[in-house]
């Protein structure tokens, strides 16, 4: 079982520490131009691989789709409830408070805990996830709507077309697929190089407050995918793949919203980096009770 947990834990703290590390030794690490390679490239190649290359249950996929959506819908609830009571403005706490790190940190770990079926499950919570992120997270912070943000997304249509080959059985030339994988296969290492890079810059303040809404990102997204996965009674791996994504820290996409929009960047941060801490010590106890033939 420790060779197990060593297995899905260490390769993702690793990488991160040669992220952090390379930070530190000031060598060059160009954050927007990563940001972008994984945004516009390499995450709808992810997604549409992972979606159109695997023996996956289409119905599997839709009851994963729906557990994300009810897993969202309840963070936005508990989100605005709590921030409401503590006098703090939603366009600066409620996406840290919303989206977690379901890409640089949420797909490797299903990967290495459920193999390339899981990593499949996890790609339907983060396709969601960065939607919503690009499009409600972007426009909480910016204080204005716009659908011009979902059409410029490539992971949209990414999802889009992942779908219609799954529905209508439509057979993906090997020169796609290949291409797809490829690509795709650049955006977990990105994903957590950036992470790592990204810790080494920021700083944390207001502990008591920002620790509190970091524990409410973590345990109020266990709580929250725990209950949905008990209520729409999710298969073992479906289950553990949820918990595994809505439990994990905040996104960091999350600060460099708040640092555009100046939705106080710095207890973002803080959220952040405290979050990440965290979730290296609950990690363990995470993994283990999800995995299979614990």
């Amino acid at each position: 079982m420790l060779e197990q947990l060593a297995g899905v834990i260490l390769p993702v703290v690793v990488i991160a520490a040669i992220g952090y590390v390379w930070s530190k030794l000031k060598r060059p690490f160009d954050n927007g131009l990563i940001t972008q390679l994984v945004s516009l490239i390499g995450s709808p190649c992810l997604v549409a691989h992972a979606l159109t290359s695997l023996n996956v249950d289409p119905h599997q996929l839709g009851q994963m789709a729906l557990a994300t959506a009810l897993v969202f819908a309840g963070m936005f609830v508990l989100g605005l409830a709590v921030l409401r009571y503590m006098g703090l403005p939603n366009h600066s706490y409620l996406p840290a408070v919303v989206f977690s790190n379901s890409g640089n940190m949420g797909l490797p770990l299903a990967l290495f805990a459920f193999g390339d079926a899981g990593l499949a499950l996890a790609v339907v919570y983060f396709a969601f996830s960065a939607t919503l992120q690009f499009t409600a997270g972007v426009s909480i912070a910016a204080g204005t709507a716009s659908l011009r943000h979902v059409l410029r997304m490539p992971v949209v249509y990414a999802v889009i077309g992942s779908l219609l080959v799954i529905v209508f059985r439509i057979p993906v030339p090997s020169f796609i697929a290949n291409t797809l994988e490829i690509l795709g296969g650049l955006t977990i290492p990105l994903m957590l190089l950036a992470l790592g890079v990204s810790l080494a810059s920021l700083t944390v303040r207001s502990l008591p407050r920002n620790l509190f809404l970091s524990l409410l990102r973590m345990i109020g997204g266990f709580a929250m995918s725990f209950l949905v996965g008990w209520a729409l009674d999710l298969p073992p791996m479906a289950r553990g793949v949820l918990l595994i994504q809505a439990s994990m820290p905040v996104a960091v996409f999350n600060f460099l919203f708040a640092q555009y929009y100046h939705r106080r960047p710095d207890d973002v941060a803080a959220m952040v980096i405290i979050s990440t801490l965290l979730s290296f010590g609950t990690l363990p106890f995470l993994i283990y009770y999800v995995l299979p033939g614990r």
